[in-house]
């Protein structure tokens, strides 16, 4: 059995809740406080868990036991254990009123192919639920997960290495820092060839977050474990003064929430030169500041349209970013492929410089937005759409590379057009280009000397006629 035939699976118990009415997303948490119990019996990491709350224990009771013992579990991991167990359990309560329902979760989970699920990667089946999760519109978790495709571009472009401190201010399920911890695998032979010291580095500070959402950072902690990462990730809000400490990154990968705070109040965080109630400007503040100023320290972050052109603070922060980091590279990307349809997003990737001041000398703009398809459901966003991209991105020279797609602005050009970041996009063939439609006062005109003509050429043929008849009498 697949991991792929495994989710699909797992996915349809959902069904089974439908009547106890409960969500897709308290689904998914639902499965999250069980799967870690399986999971950890799986993987031989029991010894976190009191033996009387063990998976054997929960697989033995039935009915109103089961429902009662459930409950008593729940309550007994969130609040008597200690480390990842508690984070995951603190708080937690279950939304299922039927035991038969529970029962048959559990069963169901019991009876899967285990053994070819360890062998394709636990992590990947959790993964797999959550993609799920965020593709079921009905559930609305597709506000924090980003597509996998555009997170595995921004990770590639980025380079995360063995050895830096990684970090996404707005974790969500944590997609980011799995990535990031798969690109650095990759390179190092999935970690056998580090020295001791840079292994546990990686596996246990390499790799870090905040979440807001209290169940959103419970998936999040589930994602880590399952992937062997255990880095601190915050419950809170990276726009408090919990964000204060979040800083001396090598790498921030990130897509921060869009949108404006209740109220309209600005970010509580008293170290913000510009704070406003924009939750994206104030996070592209959080981020370029967390870097360290070493001239290597990057970024590449999802942000929305009106980052790029918002006047007031919007301009103030975007020049403080240039001046502070070098912005390089703008990818405006197509829309469709978040949750929200018409939503219009680009990724923003910089190097925090050395100096406060002067460091973008010019941005790169490439449009994969105009005349492009609609992606969604049906069409979804593939790695073959960034080729192009990647291609221009890494060129050695950029200025050689020839597609219409990809222009570049000065620093005193993007000043000169009152420091707006609203560039790059390309002719859009479906709009009618008025600049090719003849004047309309000249094309009046035109018309106006054509019907005079007529009128004149009207009236001689009407004088002859009245000539001839004269002639006739």
């Amino acid at each position: 059995m697949t991991t792929q035939e495994i989710v699909s699976k797992l996915w349809n118990l959902c069904n089974v809740l439908r009547d106890d009415g409960i969500t897709y997303h308290q689904y998914v948490t639902e499965l999250t406080y069980i799967l870690f119990l399986k999971m950890a019996k799986e993987t031989g990491a029991e010894s976190q868990i009191p033996e009387a709350y063990r998976w054997d224990a929960l697989t033995s009771k039935s009915g109103i036991e089961l429902k009662k013992f459930y409950k008593e579990l729940l309550n007994h991991l969130g609040e008597n254990c200690t480390g990842r167990v508690r984070e995951i359990y603190q708080g937690a309560a279950t939304n299922i009123d039927e035991p038969k329902n529970l029962e048959k979760i559990i069963t169901t989970i019991d009876g899967l192919d285990w053994y070819s699920a360890r062998e394709e990667g636990l992590g990947n089946l959790y993964e797999g639920l959550l993609e799920k999760n965020a593709n079921e519109k009905k559930s609305g978790a597709g506000q924090y997960f980003t597509p996998r495709v555009l997170i595995d571009v921004m990770t590639r472009l980025v380079r995360p290495q063995a050895g830096e401190q990684c970090n996404d201010p707005a974790c969500g399920t944590f997609g980011f820092m799995i990535a990031a911890h798969q690109y650095v695998s990759d390179q190092t032979d999935s970690f056998f060839d580090l020295d001791a010291d840079t292994a546990a580095f990686e596996r246990e500070k390499a790799f870090t977050g905040c979440e807001l959402v209290h169940d959103t950072h419970r998936l999040a902690l589930m994602n880590a474990m399952l992937h062997d990462i255990e880095g601190e990730i915050i419950l809170g809000d990276t726009l408090s003064n919990v964000g204060k400490s979040m800083k001396g990154y090598d790498v921030v990968l990130t897509n921060p929430p869009f949108g404006t705070k209740k109220g309209g109040e600005r970010a509580t965080r008293d170290d913000f030169t510009f704070p406003t109630s924009n939750k994206q400007l104030n996070f592209l503040q959080h981020i370029y500041r967390s870097l360290k100023a070493d001239g290597k320290a990057r970024a590449a972050v999802v942000l929305p349209d009106n980052v790029l052109f918002a006047d007031g603070d919007g301009e103030r922060i975007r020049v403080d970013l240039m001046d502070k980091c070098n912005l390089h590279t703008v990818l405006r990307l197509p829309t469709g492929i978040f949750y929200a349809q018409g939503v219009k997003t680009n990724v923003l990737f910089f190097t925090r410089g050395k100096i406060e001041k002067g460091n973008t000398r010019e941005v790169w703009f490439y449009d994969l937005r105009t005349n492009m398809p609609s992606f969604g459901k049906t069409n979804p966003l593939k790695k073959e759409h960034f080729a192009e991209f990647e291609a221009a991105y890494e060129a050695k020279d950029r200025h050689a590379v020839e597609d219409e797609r990809w222009s570049v602005f000065t620093r005193e050009q993007i000043a000169e057009k009152g420091n707006s970041l609203d560039l790059g996009l390309i002719r859009d063939d479906s709009i009618v280009d008025y600049e090719d439609l003849p004047d309309p006062i000249e094309s009046g005109e035109e018309a106006i000397a054509q019907l005079e003509e007529a009128v004149d050429l009207l009236m001689s043929v009407v004088k002859e006629l009245k000539s001839l008849e004269s002639a006739e009498v």
